[in-house]
């Protein structure tokens, strides 16, 4: 009996196809997880689907590995995430021999993906856009000495929101317009708010209640 005509073989594939291609985003392996990931899901595939199809399962199983990259790494709102888990997930069941199969199969992508989590705890976290995105506040003890001085001035200042801050929206403040931030809370439009904190030109207010 070959190997693959076990039903639960393709859970064992995926699972551990998708546990090494996401913990390979997420740590530090330097492609050897991501080599692994490959190889697991290469073999599913290369199993299960012809020639023809074998590429266009790949494509969509990759194509939704990178959407989930995309968001977590720039969008970072879930919705690309969903969608691509979904479109990876399609590739496996499509590629599956028999509906079980394809339970397995998903089975697989999902736990393999959670699984992939308990990596942090061992390995160290990948930074992929550390040299390129901007992490250092604004402030004078970090040696820029660009800081608006009229922003400074607005702490402990008052002023009216525009619109409603979700958490971002525009204030009024000394009869000027501001971009402010209200650290996650939701503030309707018209409410009063006092300046808190600044940070360049980022301004974080709070509701007066």
């Amino acid at each position: 009996m070959d190997i693959f005509d076990l039903q639960w073989i393709g859970f064992v594939i995926t699972f551990f196809g998708t546990l090494f291609l996401i913990g390979e985003v997420l740590v530090n392996m330097r492609g050897f997880f991501g080599l692994l990931g490959i190889g697991f899901i290469t073999v599913y595939f290369g199993a299960y689907v012809q020639t023809g199809s074998f590429f266009l399962m790949l494509i969509i199983y990759f194509v939704g590995l990178l959407l989930i990259i995309i968001d977590g790494k720039v969008v970072n709102d879930g919705t690309l995430a969903t969608l691509g888990l979904a479109s990876m997930l399609t590739a496996v069941a499509l590629a599956a021999p028999d509906f079980t199969a394809g339970l397995y199969a998903i089975l697989g992508v999902l736990l393999g993906s959670a699984a992939s989590f308990l990596f942090l705890k061992v390995f160290r976290k990948r930074d992929m856009w550390s040299k390129i995105a901007l992490k250092d506040q604004l402030t004078k003890d970090a040696g820029y000495n660009s800081i608006n001085k009229d922003y400074e001035a607005l702490v402990g200042q008052e002023g009216i929101t525009l619109n409603d801050l979700r958490p971002v929206g525009t204030v009024k403040i000394n009869n000027k317009d501001y971009s402010a931030i209200s650290g996650g809370q939701w503030v309707a439009k018209g409410s009063k708010v006092k300046v808190v904190q600044v940070d360049g030109t980022k301004i974080l207010v709070e509701e007066i209640s």
